[in-house]
């Protein structure tokens, strides 16, 4: 294996590990938390005043959904440029609904609904389990949130046989409130294991019960002995937590969800099912993540869109500030924004739509001077914004949807995406910039634009150049299967996409400097 293929397969590897570890937004955050702070980077809040300086290394997160990191250069001064790579967290999938108790024809059903622009066909016959988050509450009456993902499938949405639908053969169409409805149980086995479960609790009461009494005459005969009044001693009942208001607290949450899923979730979370008090939860594939192809070329993973490129960014932000000096001549902030939301258009509190990125960008220039309210402005007209979002590579077998001298290929490095109606942000500016640092790398890219007799996607990068009013160019890895539960881009891309990254945040403002435009 050469150098470079060594290379390749390392950064892949690492790909493929990241996105092992988050099978949800939340998850994805909280892996680049773990992340961010293996690089030196220090957790703050937005709900707290920030002391930053120059050299350090910072990220908050917001709604553990949208993270933001930043490495602040040893020569900046408040009202330099900030050089930005955005991603969003999110994908496609199916959620899990508030009341998701379903039971119909002696099935246990959960009932989900559609996140995003899914391929929903896909998520048929896959084996699927739930993960998310769990707000729970804890026994100093105090409440957190947990992650959660349980282990091996537990979830299926089956296909109808073509025995009882000769009509599938002419197109499958998934009516997504009645077919995409994924079966948990039998009520039949259901009902066995909670009467299982009822016999393990009934069980442990009494054993504690049992320990309770025999407790309780040890310390009567002590009293007598001592003659020490036996009436005053307490003995107090554990189960007096699950007396009538938990009860009722757990019976409305078991006719809101399944009972034995509550249980699974709360085995995964080491808590009582009557402990959780709500949860934001999705399916996903138990498949992992892995490298195939006949020479180990392509990544075979969900959420590929947008996961690929949230890694990409972060591994080069924290490899672009590794080393004591690569900060020193650092005139602006290097930062990598990932939000959530973008699949349903970003209009959140965490989402691209909200004002996250400016609000960093203004608290980070005013830590550095507060006499000035114009210098944030100043700022914005200096920065740089690389709006990162999966491109769609030339599809072999449908070659027709891609303009003849637009066909990204896998391999090909990263796809600098172009519309004419503004439905990516890139213009000539931001394109020769972001061109310039790959090709004074030697590092492959590409270009893209839809054909005229096609609707065209969009990114998070038209809503913050318009929302923040920072420059921006739209690019993206290439990539087949978009919005599958199962997609699939290059191994070489990962690692272009990661140097050309590196390369943005280590040279883009010395390239700016020698860019003339509005003069």
């Amino acid at each position: 294996m050469t150098k470079a293929e060594s290379e390749t397969s390392s950064v892949a590897s690492d790909l493929i590990d990241f996105l092992n570890s988050s099978p949800t937004a939340f998850h994805a955050v909280d892996e680049a938390k773990r992340r961010l702070r293996e690089a030196g980077f220090v957790h703050i809040s937005e709900r707290e005043d920030w002391k930053l300086h120059t050299g350090g290394k910072y990220f908050f997160t917001r709604n553990h959904s949208t993270i933001v990191a930043f490495a602040i250069g040893k020569k900046y001064v408040a009202g330099n440029g900030f050089c930005v790579v955005g991603a969003h967290t999110d994908s496609p999938c199916l959620k899990l609904k508030p009341i998701s108790k379903v039971t119909k024809g002696g099935y246990c059903e959960v009932g989900v609904q559609t996140y995003g622009g899914g391929l929903w066909h896909t998520w048929f016959d896959r084996d699927l389990t739930v993960a998310g988050r769990l707000i729970i509450k804890e026994k100093d009456d105090a409440y957190r949130h947990m992650l959660v993902k349980v282990g091996g499938p537990i979830l299926r949405v089956p296909t109808l046989a073509i025995h009882l639908d000769r009509s599938v053969s002419d197109g499958f169409k998934v009516n997504t409130e009645n077919h995409l409805v994924p079966v948990l149980a039998t009520v039949v086995k259901r009902n066995k294991l909670l009467v299982q479960s009822s016999i393990l609790s009934l069980y442990c009461f009494l054993c504690l019960f049992s320990n309770a009494i025999t407790w309780l005459m040890f310390i009567a005969s002590q009293a007598e002995v001592n003659k020490l009044p036996a009436e005053n001693v307490s003995l107090e009942n554990d189960t007096e937590c699950d007396g009538k208001h938990g009860d009722e607290k757990k019976s409305v949450a078991n006719k809101k969800h399944h009972p034995v899923l509550l249980q699974l979730l709360a085995a995964q979370a080491g808590c009582e099912p009557g402990e959780i008090c709500d949860f934001e939860l999705q399916l996903c594939d138990t498949q992992p993540s892995a490298i195939g192809g006949a020479a180990k070329e392509f990544v075979f993973s969900g959420r590929l869109d947008n996961l690929c490129m949230s890694f990409c960014s972060l591994k080069a932000l924290m490899d672009a500030t590794s080393s004591e000096d690569s900060l020193n001549n650092e005139t602006g902030v290097r930062m990598v924004a990932l939000f959530d939301h973008e699949e349903v258009g970003s209009n959140s509190a965490q989402g691209a739509g909200s004002p996250a990125m400016l609000d960093a960008l203004g608290r980070i220039t005013n830590c550095f001077s507060s006499s000035d309210s114009k210098l944030i402005e100043k700022a914005i007209q200096k920065s740089f914004l690389v709006s990162a979002d999966m491109a769609h590579a030339l599809h072999p077998n449908y070659m027709s949807k891609h303009e003849d001298n637009h066909q990204p290929k896998l391999h090909g490095g990263l796809v600098i995406k172009h519309n004419a109606n503004q439905r990516y942000a890139t213009n000539a500016a931001t394109a020769f910039l972001f061109r310039e640092i790959a090709e004074r790398h030697n590092i492959p890219v590409q270009d893209f634009v839809v054909r005229n007799d096609m609707g065209c996607g969009s990114t998070i990068g038209p809503i913050l150049a318009s929302g923040v009013g920072i420059r921006t160019v739209d690019v993206g890895a290439p990539q087949l299967s978009m919005h599958s539960i199962r997609e699939m881009c290059g191994v070489d891309d990962v690692l272009h996409s990661y140097e050309h990254f590196k390369a943005f945040f280590q040279e883009f403002f010395s390239l700016d400097a020698r860019l003339s435009v509005d003069f």
